[in-house]
Formats: C-alpha cells, structure tokens, sequence
C-alpha cells in the first residue's frame, strides 16, 4: 500500500512529532507555570506572542523562519560557525519551525492545568517540609498530569499535519524533509489519488484516535473534581 518513500516520510513525521514534542514540554512547562502565576502586568504580550502562531498564516510564520534560519539569518550563521552546517533545509530546521508552530498547543493546555493547581496544595506541601523540586515532582506534575498528556497530544498530532511551515524551511528532499503532508501533495500533483488517499486516511485516523484521548483525558479530570 505505501511505496518506500511514503514509509520514509511516515518515519521522519513521527520522528519529528516525537523530538519536537519533547523539547516543547522541556521549554514550555517552565513558561506556562510563570504564565499561569505570574502577576507582571504586562504578561499579556507574552500570551499574546505565544498565541500568535495560532493566527499567523503558516506560510508567513515560515517565510520568516526561513530568513532566521537560512545561511544568512542568526541562527543560520550561528550554526554554520558551531556545526559547519546550516539549518534550513535541514531535520534540525524542521524541528525548530515545528517547535514554534506548536508552541501554542502545548503552552496553553498546560498555563489552565497549573492554573487550575491553585496555591493552597503548594503551600501544604511546603508546610511539611517540601523543596521546590519536591514539590515540582511530587505535588505540581502528577495534579497537572491531564494537562500535560493533553498538551503533549496535541502538540504531536499538530505536528503531524503541518505543511505550510515545513516546506518553506524544509523544502521536499526525500527522506531528509519530505513529511506526510507533502508526500500527500506530491502524490495529488502526480494525480496519485490512492497513494494519496492512503497516506490522508492514516493520518486522519491517527488524528480522530488523539482527540478522543485528548477528549477522554479531559473528560476523567472533570469527574475527579465534581
């Protein structure tokens, strides 16, 4: 049913999805905590910042990046000094254009879930003796765990269907940035219809199957508090 290509692109998608869900809830769980407690009055332009990938056209959002990350951008330049490589064009540009596609998606799940913590188990906990990290590990992750399932979700199944962003970053090169999606454009362009239709028919089904976790999961944490 899928030629070797496809099998390739399905392998870089998931690859991509699960390095660039990681590292988005290495970042992002420290920033939705400040977001979700933070009194600064002006940390609304950061939630703004953060929400804007969810407006932006995709294909802007790249272009930029494209210009950040190409051999003449700072990041570009910084890399062909570090690595003596650049990042456009590369598995390493698509992660950091996937990581800022999807920022949103997994910031936003995790600011309501801290935010729904409140301080009062915090402040027990500190009452009988427990460092930050303590209370980090064994207080705040474990009553924030619906949220941090549903953000990493729903920061990997955005991944998976994202085509504007990674094509003007990435490009189509065969087993080094072709993804899904524009392994299904190649295949609609060649007017592969049933190559076509397999590749979109797995990715909807895996994107039905996530929301009804995500849906589940939500759905459990509700009934635990009424």
């Amino acid at each position: 049913m899928f030629s070797q290509s496809d099998l390739s692109a399905l392998f870089l998608t998931f690859k991509l999805a699960a390095v660039s869900t990681t590292l988005l809830l290495l970042f992002c769980v420290p920033l939705a905590w400040w977001l979700a407690n933070s009194r600064w009055r002006y940390k609304f332009i950061v939630e703004a910042m953060v929400a804007l990938p969810l407006i932006l056209p995709p294909t802007v959002l790249g272009f930029y990046l494209l210009l950040l990350l190409g051999s003449n951008g700072l990041l570009g330049k910084l890399s062909i000094l570090l690595t003596g490589q650049g990042l456009a064009f590369s598995f390493s540009g698509l992660v950091i254009g996937s990581m800022i596609y999807s920022f949103p998606f997994v910031v936003q799940p995790l600011q309501n879930a801290f935010s729904a913590i409140g301080k009062r188990p915090l402040e027990v906990a500190a009452t009988l003796g427990a460092g930050p990290i303590d209370r980090l590990v064994t207080v705040i992750l474990p009553l924030a765990r619906p949220g941090l399932l549903t953000a990493a979700v729903l920061g990997f199944a955005h991944t998976l269907g994202e085509f504007g962003v990674v094509l003007m970053i990435g490009g189509n090169i065969p087993g080094e940035t072709q993804v899904i999606s524009i392994a299904i454009y190649d295949h609609v362009e060649s007017l592969q219809y049933q190559q076509a239709h397999a590749l979109s028919a797995l990715l909807l089904g895996l994107s039905f199957i996530m929301l009804v976790v995500v849906y589940g999961i939500n759905r459990q944490a509700r009934m635990r508090l009424s």
